[in-house]
This record gives C-alpha cells, structure tokens and sequence, in this order.
C-alpha cells in the first residue's frame, strides 16, 4: 500500500506527534478554535472567554431548582464549560455536540477538569431527542436556537422530551424597530412563516457571512439558519405547553444582534 496516499493534505506523520512533556496544555494546543478560558488556577491558555461560573448557568440552575441526580440534556457544550457547572451542581448530563472539533475540545476539558456525571455524544441534536424515547428533568441550551434551521422543530423536540428548558439566544425584535428603520426592510425581506397550531410564527433566514471558515466558529452545520422574533419564541414556548416563562438577560448592545435568556417550564 502506497503510505503517502493515506496522508492528510499539508500533513506529514511527523506533525501528528507531539515532542513536549505530556501535558494538560498539549492537549488543549492539539485542537484549533478555543474560544473559553479556562479558570485561572489551572494554569492553561485556550480562549479568552470565560464561560466557567457563568450568570446565565446560575439564573437557570435558580429558575429550575435544586439539580442533584437530575437528569439534564445539554445542546452544544462547546468546551464544556456549563456541562462542569451543571454537575457541580449535581446534574447527571447528556451533551449533545454537534461541532466535531468542539466535541473534542469537550472531551479534553473532561480531562483536565476529571469531570464525573457527564457524557457527551457528537451528534445532530434534534435527531438524538427525536429519536430517542427519553425524557430529560431539564434541557439547557445556550447559544444554540438560532443556529438551527429550524428552530421550531427544536422546541417541539424539547418540549416532547422535558418539562423545563433554558435557552439563551440571539433573536429578531422587527416590530420593535422604528418605522423606517433600513433593518426593518432587511430583516421583512428574508421573513418566511410556519404554522403552529394554527398560529402564524416567523422566521428570519441568516447566513454566516463566511464566519464558518474560521477555527472559531461554532456554528450549526450547514450556512442556512434561522433566528425567530422574540415575542414568537415566547409564543412558540406557550404553546408547546411551557407557558410559566420567565426572562432576562437581555441585551441590545451586541454586534451580533440582541439577546436574553428564557427560562420555560411546563405548569
């Protein structure tokens, strides 16, 4: 067999093997595309956000109630930084990660922190809760509802599989916006509609304007996603039976566009 066949492009054998003294900071530095910090007294260098001891973990953890040997659903950990939160809290977790190098950014993460209670499956999330007949105490996902295409098909996953979610999103005020507003002819001119229960929901098509071509990027899979108006998010939620809603976080400041966290649990 012709060995430099089996060769990745821009590869040699030797670049695959690693020279230093085996440590945590190897393994970081094997996979591109840190985006979180870890915490300071382990000593690494990976990103330079800090997603360990997050607000919007500790609003949900409040929100939901006391967490020991509940069982949790966790839509793309990315590093696992909130998986080590929900378990430090006493979680049991699935994390579903659709990302491949972010599940393995996830799995050396397990490995430094020697991260007990959690297991992570790379994967399409709306397929393992479609697919599979578990239900989950609680389901937490941030940063994930408007990378979907889809994003109602994923609530109506999440509401078949638990009775409590949080979310944090980025999402569409276009009634908001003041008449004249160009964003508002931007946003009108991408709008698509789907029907649920009878009830109108609209949906904003987005592309990632080549932000998927670098490391960084943690996006979904393909570049055709969707983000929903924020009083449809609400509705979509209220009709899918999770209808005690609470809200916060919210914020109009980012680039990127504005956010909140939402906290839903079924009465």
């Amino acid at each position: 067999m012709n060995m430099m066949a089996k060769r990745g492009k821009g590869t040699t054998p030797f670049e695959t093997y690693e020279a230093r003294t085996p440590s945590a900071q190897n393994a970081i530095d094997a996979i591109d595309g840190w985006v979180g910090a870890f915490p300071p007294e382990f000593g690494l260098t990976a990103g330079d956000r800090y997603l360990f001891n997050d607000g919007r973990l500790e609003f949900a953890a409040e929100q939901f109630g006391a967490l020991d040997g509940r069982a949790v659903l966790e839509l793309g950990p990315l590093e696992a930084s909130h998986t080590c939160g929900l378990v430090a809290k006493g979680a049991v977790v699935d994390a579903v990660e659709a990302n491949k190098k972010a599940f393995l950014r996830c799995l050396v993460t397990k490995e430094i922190t020697k991260l007990q209670n959690a297991s992570f499956h790379l994967g399409d999330a709306v397929k393992w809760l479609e697919d599979s007949p578990k239900r989950y105490d609680f389901i937490f996902a941030c940063g994930v509802l408007y990378h979907m295409p889809d994003p109602v098909r994923l609530l109506e996953a999440i509401a078949a599989r638990t009775d409590a979610v949080y979310l944090w999103t980025h999402y569409v005020d276009v009634d908001a916006l003041p008449p004249g507003d160009q964003r508002r002819n931007d946003w009108n001119a991408t709008a698509e509609t789907k029907d649920l229960a009878g009830q109108s929901i609209r949906l904003f098509r987005r592309s990632y304007l080549k932000a998927n071509e670098t490391a960084e990027f943690c996006g979904g899979a393909f570049d055709d996603h969707r983000w929903m108006d924020r009083n449809d998010i609400l509705k979509v939620l209220a009709l899918l039976g999770l209808s005690t809603i609470t809200v916060a976080h919210e914020d109009h400041s980012s680039p990127f566009g504005s956010s909140f966290s939402v906290f839903a649990r079924r009465p």
